[in-house]
């Protein structure tokens, strides 16, 4: 029991950077409060979804406030009203959907000067959303033979010891090995068990952007390699990763994104299997435990490695990015980074981000996950996350936290950390 609790803690703190989730929203002076009248969020396909709109302030209602205030599919509103006065401080709004996905009321309330923003999104028969998205033909053939390249380039792995970071029972590196081709390494922390023995293993993918890594630590049962993806070492000044933000690295997503042998991509989804293979390296690993986790595009990461990399046992995925991108041009949500919501594609773009969207790598993850996001993210809209999780085959539990947008509660970790302690502690 001891043991079990102590994994925990330090699981919950692993958590709690897993994903580089955006912290849960402060309390406001004025809460604008939008509820749907399903205790779940769900509905029939045509039938009426029924929002109270409530603005409080001091917990009271307040009288002739007035809104803005949208509906209709995520990002596709079909009605739009501004400078509507809310005498008693609340409205009634209804609005339905004739097919699967997601009806969004998002409410806007301007106070001294102040905007005040609530939504509620309902889900309409969402087991039924699918990918818009193609399956390239080759899609098998492309990744096979993109491994099998990427793997005659040796590891040749690095470890430098941080002793400033390593306590007692555990020893923490920093490491890095190559990629897809010679010079082209992967950076990560490496947190491992000291004490002699063969343990468990997590591979932490990470969200996107351009940053330093700590890494983290989840016991000292447990091997942990945190990578970063851009082929940079990871314990740089901060400066470093801004300018790289601001300048060559600005929209890396972007990179060759017509080309699928170019694609920046390319390269980061070899990199978590070269990441795999370091793991299974190292003669502190048991050879056989193995998980993926991450959140946003770390949580796109870890359906693709468990879908390219038959030695991934288990995963868990918070509000997975890159799901769908062709949502957009079928009129419905797509996934970040949202390709095509202001632009039109280039020639060759489609087909080649159908080589790199999590939809069809879904399809392929044959391993027990844990999943969870909430109806509000703006930023991983659900209908593109739905798109990705209803063709998975494998295992799948999905744990809602309707109201969430791209932000976790405490309790969302500490269900996920009980549910990564039954594969890790076995």
């Amino acid at each position: 029991m001891k043991r079990n609790l102590l994994f925990i803690c330090s699981l919950l703190c692993f958590l709690g950077t897993v994903a580089d989730m955006q912290a849960q929203p402060a309390q406001r002076l004025v809460n604008v409060v939008v509820s749907p009248d399903h205790a779940d969020w769900n509905y029939n396909v045509k039938e009426n979804a029924t929002f109270h709109v409530q603005v409080y302030k001091d917990n009271v209602l307040m009288k002739n406030v007035s809104v803005d205030y949208e509906i209709g599919p995520e990002f596709f509103p079909t009605e739009k009203k501004q400078g509507v006065v809310l005498k008693n401080g609340e409205i009634t709004l209804k609005s339905s959907m004739k097919e699967p996905g997601f009806l969004r009321c998002k409410v806007t309330a301007e106070v001294d000067g102040v905007k005040y923003e609530g939504m509620a999104t309902a889900g309409y028969d969402v087991e039924k959303i699918q990918p818009t998205s193609a399956e390239p033909k080759d899609f098998d053939e492309f990744w096979t033979s993109a491994i099998e390249d990427a793997r005659k380039t040796p590891l040749n792995p690095r470890m430098i010891l941080l002793p400033e970071k390593c306590a007692s029972t555990i020893d923490v590196y920093e490491v890095s090995f190559q990629n897809e081709r010679a010079g082209s390494r992967i950076y990560g922390i490496l947190t491992v068990p000291n004490t002699p023995g063969r343990y468990p293993a997590v591979l932490k993918v990470p969200g996107a952007g351009i940053r330093p890594y700590a890494g983290t630590s989840m016991g000292d049962k447990v091997i942990v390699l945190e990578i970063g993806i851009h082929g940079i070492p990871v314990t740089l000044p901060q400066e470093v990763y801004s300018n790289l933000s601001a300048g060559a690295l600005r929209d890396y997503y972007q990179i060759n994104m017509n080309n699928r042998d170019k694609h920046y991509y390319k390269r980061v989804f070899t990199g978590c299997v070269r990441a795999v293979d370091f793991i299974h390296s190292l003669p502190e690993f048991d050879g056989s435990t193995i998980g993926v986790t991450g959140g946003s595009q770390g949580g796109a990461l870890s359906i693709i490695t468990a879908g390219l990399d038959e030695r991934i046992k288990f995963l868990a995925a918070y509000y997975p990015a890159m799901c769908d991108y062709a949502g957009y041009l079928n009129n419905r949500a797509g996934g970040w980074p949202h390709y095509y919501r202001n632009a039109k594609p280039q020639p060759n773009e489609v087909e080649t981000l159908a080589y790199f969207d999590v939809v069809n790598f879904a399809k392929r993850v044959k391993v027990p996950g844990w999943y969870s996001w909430g109806f509000n993210d703006t930023t991983c809209p659900p209908t593109s996350m739905y798109a990705a999780y209803n063709v998975i085959p494998g295992k799948k539990e999905l744990d809602l936290y309707l109201n969430t947008g791209h932000w976790t509660y405490p309790e969302q970790n500490t269900v996920c950390g009980k549910w990564l302690e039954k594969f890790i502690s076995k």
